[in-house]
Parts: structure tokens; C-alpha cells; sequence
């Protein structure tokens, strides 16, 4: 299967710059994982699709603000720093720009020496590995120094730092947002819980591996960045007991998507855990866990429009998003959503095998 079979028409205007006033007011195409039928909803209608004894999964990993701006002490030359993960308590692999500038034991300073780094070495595809010197907490310092990184395809300037998490953020990691979780109200959070269904909370350090382009013609050649998950045993045991009693397992975004199936044994139990995940969904891959997904538009040929193809079939998201774009919807980070499922009062089809009969 090539990468090209993932690609679709986006005009670029319709990428999303800024963040609704109201999270829950975006609005969300509805896709019948199995018929391929779509309808046009607002967000805060996601209630409607959720049934008393489903679990939704949310992903409550916090972006920090990972984009640093420092200079080389000996030159005076600009560097930009963006840290991805964390690899020992102030050792952080980094992409950093200009690269040709930073071979090891070459320092950057950041807010005139209140920070400052050293590279230690090169790591994978050019990134290098920075240790951190500084008095203090480094946590509170990067509040103080650092920029959310947002994608390199929003151009406007994010008026409040907040509004590049979710409402039930916590625990902080990700160098990029969950993005389809940016809907939820945290009133929407308790209407749907006042419902009946279930609310797991994982968690997966979001790095830029997920949304880097599909460079390999094709795609079983490409290879996926490792990401930090846990799964506390709460959250294993809301979701086993949803899949025992027949409820259905909602996926908040891909990241959740990808943290479950990861996870998962292959009888469909969820273990509680914690490790990295290089997990790679597209057409073909039976899902374990996932029932129906929230998400957001994704970048043509992106690992992320192959997941949901291996959710509803290539032809019926293609054929989705084509809509998406004749009606004018708003794309990626900060844009509208989708539902991808069955509707409440269908029985589950899991697997996209099936899914493809269908067609």
C-alpha cells in the first residue's frame, strides 16, 4: 500500500489558525465506520452518540512549553531548541535549528544564562541529545522561558498558552497537544458522565514522531518514534469491565487510540502498564480494544489519516473528508472534529476487515 493512496486536496485556507471561543461549538462530521454514511453535527452533540455503559478514553498528558529561543555564547548566533522527550532528570532529546551549529560540546544560553545546555551527542535523523544546567526548578524555569510548540502550519500567535491543552490536562510531557481532546468543556465532561458512561484516563507524551510526513513510498517501510504511555490499573479496569458488559470503548484522539492497542493482549484485555510505543496502524490492522474514535482532519498522507482508514476503510475517510472539505470545515489542530463509529443503537462492529466488506 503506497503513501500516495493517503493523499487528498486541501485548499490552505481552510487550516485552522485560531481556537473556537467555545471548545465544544466546532463542528463534527459524523462517519458510520461500517456504511460510510456521514451527517454534520456540532461537537457538544458527541453525547448523542455515547451510550450508558460505554467508556470514552482521554488522554491527560499536558504540552509543555517546549520551544526555547537561546543564543551560542561564543558567537551570538540564534538557536532554536524544541524538546521531545525527556531522557534521563536534565537530559532532553531536541531538534534543533540551525543543526550544522550544535555538535557536541557545543553550549547554548537561554534568558541570558538563566538556562543554559550542552550537547552531548547526535541522536536519530540529526536530533541531539542537550543536557540542562541551571539553579532551581527546570520546570518552572521553562514556564518562564519556553513557547508552546505549536504546529509549523499555524502562523498566528496563541493568545493564551492554555488553549493548546485540554481542559483535563495533567501530567506534563508532550511536546504536541491530543488534539481532538481541545473540544471538551469541562460542563460537556459532566453531562456526559451524568449519562452513565465510563471516563478512563491514560496517559501518552505526544512527540512530533506522530505527525512527522510518510517519507517511504511505501508505508510498511516507515517507521514510528517511540512514545512515553501509562495505564494506571483504573483505567485498565473501567475499560476491561466496559468490553464485559458489551459496552463500547471511545477513543479521544489517536493518541488514546494508539496507547489502548498498544496495551492491549490479544484477547482484547487492557493491561495496566507503563513503556514506549512504536505502535503503526493502517488498512488491515484488527483493532483490540478501540470500538469508535473522536478525532480531528489530518494532514494528507499522514500516519494519522492511515489509522482512521484502518478504522472505516480508505475510501469511505477520503470520501468523508472530501465532504469535509466542500463544506468548508476547518482542518487540523484547531479545527473541527469527527466521529468515527457506529451509532448508538447499532451493535459493535469491531474490526476493519469488516468494514471493508461493507463496501
Amino acid at each position: 500500500m503506497k503513501t500516495s493512496d493517503f493523499y487528498y486536496d486541501l485548499p490552505e485556507e481552510l487550516i485552522a489558525q485560531d481556537p473556537l471561543e467555545d471548545r465544544s461549538s466546532s463542528r463534527m462530521l459524523v462517519l458510520n465506520k461500517v456504511t460510510g454514511e456521514w451527517e454534520h453535527r456540532v461537537f457538544k452533540d458527541i453525547i448523542d452518540y455515547l451510550n450508558p455503559g460505554d467508556c470514552l478514553v482521554i488522554n491527560d498528558t499536558k504540552v509543555i512549553p517546549a520551544r526555547l529561543i537561546g543564543v551560542k555564547p561564543d558567537t551570538g548566533a540564534k538557536i532554536e531548541v524544541l524538546l521531545l522527550k525527556r531522557k534521563e532528570k536534565d537530559v532532553w532529546e531536541a531538534l534543533v535549528r540551525p543543526g550544522r551549529k550544535l555538535r557536541p560540546g557545543a553550549k547554548v544560553s537561554f534568558g541570558e544564562g538563566l538556562l543554559t545546555g550542552e550537547i552531548l551527542e547526535i541522536a536519530e535523523e540529526g536530533n541531539r541529545l542537550i543536557k540542562f544546567h541551571y539553579d532551581g526548578i527546570f520546570e518552572e524555569i521553562l514556564d518562564q522561558l519556553g513557547q508552546m510548540p505549536l504546529p509549523p502550519y499555524i502562523k498566528h500567535q496563541l493568545k493564551e498558552r492554555e488553549r493548546y491543552n485540554t481542559v483535563y490536562a495533567v501530567h506534563e510531557g508532550s511536546a504536541a497537544a491530543p488534539t481532538a481532546g481541545l473540544h471538551f468543556t469541562p460542563e460537556l465532561l459532566e453531562q456526559i458522565e451524568k449519562k452513565g458512561i465510563d471516563i478512563a484516563r491514560i496517559t501518552l507524551h505526544v512527540g512530533l514522531g506522530t505527525f512527522r510526513p510518510v517519507k517511504a513510498d511505501e508505508i510498511q517501510d516507515h517507521h514510528m518514534h517511540s512514545e512515553y504511555y501509562e495505564i494506571s490499573e483504573e483505567a485498565a479496569q473501567k475499560v476491561n469491565a466496559t468490553k464485559e458488559r458489551g459496552g463500547r470503548v471511545i477513543c479521544v484522539g489517536t493518541t488514546s487510540c494508539r496507547t489502548v492497542e498498544s496495551a492491549a493482549d490479544e484477547n482484547g484485555r487492557l493491561k495496566a502498564c507503563s513503556g514506549w510505543t512504536e505502535i503503526f496502524i493502517y488498512p488491515g490492522y484488527k483493532f483490540k480494544i478501540l470500538d469508535g474514535l473522536i478525532t480531528n482532519f489530518h494532514l494528507p498522507e499522514s500516519t494519522l489519516v492511515m489509522l482512521v482508514s484502518a478504522l472505516a476503510g480508505r475510501e469511505h475517510i477520503l470520501a468523508a473528508y472530501e465532504e469535509a472539505v466542500k463544506e468548508r470545515y476547518r482542518f487540523f489542530s484547531f479545527g473541527d472534529a469527527m466521529y468515527i463509529g457506529t451509532t448508538p443503537n447499532q451493535t459493535n462492529v469491531g474490526s476493519s476487515q469488516e468494514s471493508e466488506k461493507s463496501k
